[in-house]
């Protein structure tokens, strides 16, 4: 990581009728600042730049830092405002990027030493996409080991005592600690939602399918979805309605029309949207803390909310999830596995040779499933703009030696359903604790419309 230059603090923005710090500007509220030119893009850059200087010796989310290069790139936004070119919708915004996503200007390591001083030579569709955006991408995240359940380097911002959360665990504790106002994540569990959750910011993981994985790191193809962190709806729907688009370099993106998020987000619903309240079979699982107050919202939305059981199908979407994800894993790291598997985690070397293990019947039977359990959701949520959940079992447990468990990410994950986890509640000693949303295949914009609804009517407690 570069050192960064002693930059003056604070730097202050009047935003209505205060004065705000600029680091802590939504990503939607800059965007318009920039653009209107009421701010520069590098006077955004040198806040967020000093934020980090300040808060990330404590919290460690940074894999790849370049202050100079952050700059430049700034500075080079801001000169193609004065002369009047075409801006993008992310024109001088910071964005940061989680350390699986391939990037020809920066290191791309995987959170491995097996990748160290990685260089890939083009960009991922996601990062090529932030840069026809006018984005200013600041730096790359720290990620656990391949993306996986071995914990990084980074803490919570809450408490340095507790995880962030994983894989996502940089980009998530980054936004959080207002250090940049985006970032993207990946997820094949829940390694976008609960990281948003442990760390209380938004956390969007789109229908799988919408944004390209091309030049990101390839963990279980059946699984892997890219997912966005921001501090508020706007901010998530600004992001991925850039990100959002067909790629055939992807086998999972279609042809289609590109979804209009932002809009549809700022408009308020045409009715008050319908909630199914999911338990999930994993029910049993969260604390009561957090049952209680998953149960204290629901009973806030009244009679915009019902309870709704899963059929019995799901029982073992788990189990399924599992039988997918692990020989996936083990083809896709033979490689690494076969080259240094004794500077592997023993978790990760375990998730290897049990995929290694599994047979073709199993991993064909699980894959066969899928399909039912779509299905089966859709039918099921028919009716409902959006279920309601627990993001986590719980608060962002305090130790750090592990991410946590995604144990209510999983069936959402396995079906390819938007969702989204928002820091609407508190947990034990005021820590975040995530509510998570979720709806149809293919329902994106839907979902964050009524996301914003909700945040409206249940503010942060």
């Amino acid at each position: 990581m570069a050192l960064l230059a002693p930059f003056p603090l604070p730097f202050l923005l009047r935003h209505g009728v205060a004065m705000v710090a600029l680091y802590e500007l939504t990503a939607w509220d800059a965007a318009r600042s920039i653009a209107a030119g009421t701010l520069s893009s590098e006077e955004l850059v040198r806040a967020c730049l000093a934020r980090i200087a300040v808060t990330d010796p404590r919290i460690e989310a940074w894999a790849f830092l370049d202050s100079d290069h952050a700059l430049e790139q700034a500075r080079r936004a801001d000169q193609a405002r004065q002369k009047g070119k075409p801006l993008g919708p992310l024109h001088g915004v910071p964005v940061a990027v989680k350390d699986v996503f391939d990037t020809a200007d920066m290191p791309t390591e995987n959170g491995t030493v097996l990748h160290a001083g990685r260089r890939p030579s083009e960009d991922a569709t996601v990062v090529a996409l932030l840069r026809s955006s006018g984005a200013v991408l600041m730096g790359k995240t720290v990620c656990t080991e391949l993306g996986l359940v071995a914990p990084g380097k980074t803490r919570n911002p809450h408490d340095p005592g507790r995880t962030p959360g994983g894989s996502s665990s940089g980009s998530a504790a980054a936004v959080a600690a207002e250090m940049v106002p985006l970032a993207t994540g990946s997820q094949n569990n829940g390694s976008v939602i609960r990281p948003a959750s442990y760390c209380g910011v938004y956390g969007f993981k789109p229908t799988r399918g919408r944004i390209s994985r091309h030049g990101v790191l390839r963990q279980s193809p059946s699984l892997d979805q890219i997912g966005v962190f921001g501090r508020t709806v706007e901010d998530v729907a600004l992001l991925a309605q850039v990100l959002m688009t067909f790629d055939p370099r992807d086998e999972a993106t279609r042809p289609a029309a590109r979804d209009n998020l932002l809009p549809c987000v700022l408009h308020d619903p045409p009715a008050s949207p319908r909630i199914a309240f999911i338990k999930t079979p994993v029910w049993d699982q969260a604390t009561d803390t957090t049952r209680d107050a998953i149960g204290r919202l629901a009973a806030q939305l009244s009679d915009r909310i019902g309870e709704v059981s899963l059929p019995p199908i799901f029982d073992g979407a788990h189990a399924i999830h599992r039988a997918i994800m692990e020989p996936e894993l083990a083809m896709n790291y033979a490689a690494e596995y076969a080259m240094g598997k004794e500077r592997l985690s023993a978790t990760l070397r375990q998730i290897i040779e049990r995929g290694q293990a599994a047979s073709a019947v199993e991993y064909i039977g699980a894959q066969q499933q899928v399909p039912r359990l779509t299905q089966a959701l859709d039918e099921l949520l028919a009716e409902y703009d959006a279920v309601l959940t627990p993001a986590t079992p719980s608060e962002a447990p305090e130790g750090l030696g592990s991410t946590g468990s995604p144990v209510f990410c999983t069936i959402w994950t396995l079906c390819g359903a938007p969702a989204i986890s928002m820091p609407l509640l508190r947990g034990v000693g005021g820590m975040p604790l995530g509510v998570q949303l979720v709806a149809r295949r293919g329902e994106d914009a839907r979902l964050l419309r009524t996301a914003r609804w909700l945040a409206h009517i249940a503010p942060r407690a």
